[in-house]
């Protein structure tokens, strides 16, 4: 299995684009969205409530969403299996670049 720093790409800047192709899918892009708006929401209820315990949903909701969306709808391996981190970090800028606009949904 690559890891980040040993993968074809030398920055997440080229990293992106790759990332962008790999949902081209609107239903796999939301449902993305889907898993990191309950991420963001569970996250933001531990730190209001306290509630630890939660947090072992993180990666369930997170990741749960997001490869039903590339096994049913993109029909491809998430880039979460050869590039961990720049996966991630591309979640939460699609997130973002959704929410302004830049990215549809």
């Amino acid at each position: 299995m690559s890891t980040d720093t040993d993968s074809r790409f030398s920055s997440f800047a080229e990293f992106y684009p790759y990332y962008l192709q790999e949902h081209s899918n609107s239903t796999c892009r939301r449902l993305h969205f889907a898993g990191t708006t309950l991420v963001l929401t569970i996250i933001a209820y531990v730190f209001v409530t306290g509630t630890l315990s939660l947090l072992i949903a993180l990666p369930f909701v997170g990741y749960g969403f997001a490869w039903v969306g590339h096994f049913f709808f993109e029909h491809n391996k998430p880039a979460t299996f050869r590039y961990p981190r720049w996966s991630l970090m591309g979640d939460f800028v699609m997130f973002k670049d959704m929410l302004i606009g830049r990215v549809a949904f």
